[in-house]
């Protein structure tokens, strides 16, 4: 279960000094792929099970969440290709996509200058708990499923995506709070 993970909010416009959008994806993607490699051969001789915990920014590009976006992006392509591979292997590979969970991760994240953010970017009043978050994480692992999507809204906006990226993109932009929304 690849579930090591850094938030980041910050709008790409105020951040002056990249490097800890290379450190945010040594953790979001690079950490998944290190351990999926090391695990591989193990993984491979008992038929087993990938998980991978993106984020529903890794399905929709969350404006002010940029890094986030990204580096979940990129894990849900590299899992999404490692599925395919592994297939005739025997090996399940399952992407888990959960909302906002009552982690408090938002807070220890990135802001702008590469610092704890110390407060959330997006609303937090229906954050999941982390107990929701795992048992759906683990009937998904157990059934083999490819995708677990966790949310309502993470659904339906997936689905809009296809159909209506701007209304996705501004919706998006509406969950955001007032102090990191685009000027």
């Amino acid at each position: 279960v690849n579930n090591a993970g850094v938030s980041a909010q910050a709008l790409f416009a105020d951040v002056t000094d990249l490097a800890w959008y290379e450190d945010l994806m040594r953790v979001n993607l690079w950490g998944s792929v290190w351990c999926t490699h090391a695990a591989l051969a193990h993984l491979k001789a008992a038929r087993g099970r990938v998980v991978a915990v993106s984020s529903l920014a890794g399905l929709v590009g969350v404006p002010g969440r940029t890094a986030y976006s990204a580096s979940k992006f990129a894990m849900t392509g590299f899992f999404e290709a490692l599925r395919a591979e592994l297939k005739s292997a025997g090996v399940s590979v399952t992407t888990a996509y959960p909302g906002v969970v009552a982690t408090q991760i938002r807070h220890r994240g990135y802001n702008a200058v590469g610092q704890p953010a110390g407060v959330s970017g997006l609303r937090e009043d229906d954050a999941m708990s982390v107990e929701e978050c795992a048992r759906l994480i683990r009937q998904g692992m157990q059934a083999r499923k490819r995708e677990v999507v966790m949310t309502g809204k993470g659904k339906l906006g997936r689905f809009l995506k296809l159909l209506a990226p701007g209304l996705v993109e501004n919706m998006a932009l509406a969950a955001l709070n007032d102090e990191v929304k685009p000027r």
